[in-house]
């Protein structure tokens, strides 16, 4: 039998990943977060690399990193080489049918927004075994194999994506409470509650709806919205409410809105899907909020 000859090696796959990643991240440590590996390691694969192409591909600054000419030259072609890999693993498994559905969504999105919509995604996708993820940042479906993700931001209608539901923020408490209300001043003099991913609300509100500079009392800080909203359903304080999440408990009388008129408005919750519009309609029809028109409408500024 012949001895095949040996034959160059090319670099690690996760090397360039890594690369492309902070490349495009502008740094190591947003590299690590997405791949959900460490900073240490990502300039171990990115060192790797560099040593199999014999050139820095990085300049090490004392402030972070940024890339060589070289690095800046062949980035695009990794880019693009990623994206297109990401696209053909997304084909692979819509062409094979596959009986799992991968969602991802903001931690409150998917407990509060959801959840109670989940036996409404289930009668449009008969058959199929619905998964959740919940992430604090939107995901690359590109890249990551999710089928579709629920997040506030603003709407890229180039990537495919649509308002589910407008969102807009005013403070809510329970009924006994709000009857101690007759001023927005009035709630400062209570615990005022909010959650760690959007601990800017209250004086957000204060700022651009009641025009003020105020001074915001601490208050209960939960690392969960939906436990935030527990807090102020027991009577324990007044939430920053997002009426996209708490409305079902406006409607039911649990919660009320003291000061109704004196809302901001927020970035609305965004459906995305990875390159299916035919998945995102399926999805819109059993969890949207806005009527057909109205997304449409979002998606087209």
């Amino acid at each position: 039998m012949p001895v095949a000859p040996p034959r160059p090696k090319g670099p690690p796959l996760n090397a360039l990943r890594a690369f492309e990643a902070a490349a495009r991240l502008g740094g190591f440590s947003a590299a690590a977060e997405e791949l959900s590996v460490t900073p240490a390691a990502i300039s171990q694969h990115i060192k790797a690399l560099e040593d199999w192409a014999g050139a820095a591909l990085f300049e090490r600054r004392s402030k972070g990193v940024r890339l060589t000419a070289l690095g800046r030259e062949v980035i695009g072609d990794f880019t693009r080489a990623f994206d297109a890999l990401g696209g053909a693993q997304h084909r692979l498994r819509e062409t094979a049918k596959p009986k799992r559905l991968q969602v991802v969504a903001l931690p409150s999105v998917a407990q509060l927004y959801l959840a109670p919509r989940l036996a409404a995604l289930k009668q449009v996708f008969p058959g199929v075994t619905i998964s959740v993820t919940a992430l604090e940042r939107p995901p690359n479906l590109a890249r990551e194999m999710f089928d579709f993700s629920l997040f506030f931001r603003s709407v890229d209608p180039a990537a495919g994506q649509v308002v589910l539901a407008t969102d807009a923020m005013t403070p809510v408490c329970v009924p006994a409470l709000a009857e101690k209300l007759e001023t927005p001043d009035d709630l400062l003099a209570f615990p005022l509650i909010s959650d760690a991913l959007w601990n800017h609300d209250w004086q957000d509100w204060f700022c651009q709806v009641m025009k003020c500079e105020t001074s915001i009392p601490e208050g209960p800080v939960f690392s969960l919205y939906s436990m935030a909203l527990e807090e102020a359903l027991s009577g324990g304080g007044i939430l920053m409410g997002h009426r996209s999440l708490i409305d079902r408990h406006l409607d039911q009388g649990r919660l009320v809105a003291p000061f109704p008129t004196l809302t901001r408005a927020c970035q609305p919750l965004v459906l995305e899907c990875a390159g299916r519009f035919a998945l995102r309609d399926r999805v819109v029809s059993a969890i949207g909020l806005l009527p057909l028109e109205t997304k449409e409408k979002y998606a087209q500024k």
